[in-house]
């Protein structure tokens, strides 16, 4: 593997990292939204298509990684 590969893989590595920050955070911020009594559904409908989002290009970042394994 060249330095190309080596910077590229770490730039992946980086950016799946920051994605599954921003996943946990939504899910964090789905239950805390989801303990009030009377939630915003609008915004809870919101923030899971973002999670469903994120998890996809997770996904997709995850193959260009590894592509011999099946994120």
């Amino acid at each position: 593997m060249d330095d190309d590969d080596e910077a590229l893989h770490a730039a992946l590595r980086q950016r799946i990292g920051e994605l599954k920050t921003e996943h946990d955070d939504l899910d964090d911020a789905i239950a805390r939204l989801s303990e009030k009594p009377l939630p915003d559904q609008l915004r809870m409908q919101s923030l899971k298509k973002r999670k469903l989002l994120l998890k996809d290009q997770l996904t997709h970042l995850e193959r260009q990684l590894d592509p011999d394994v099946l994120a």
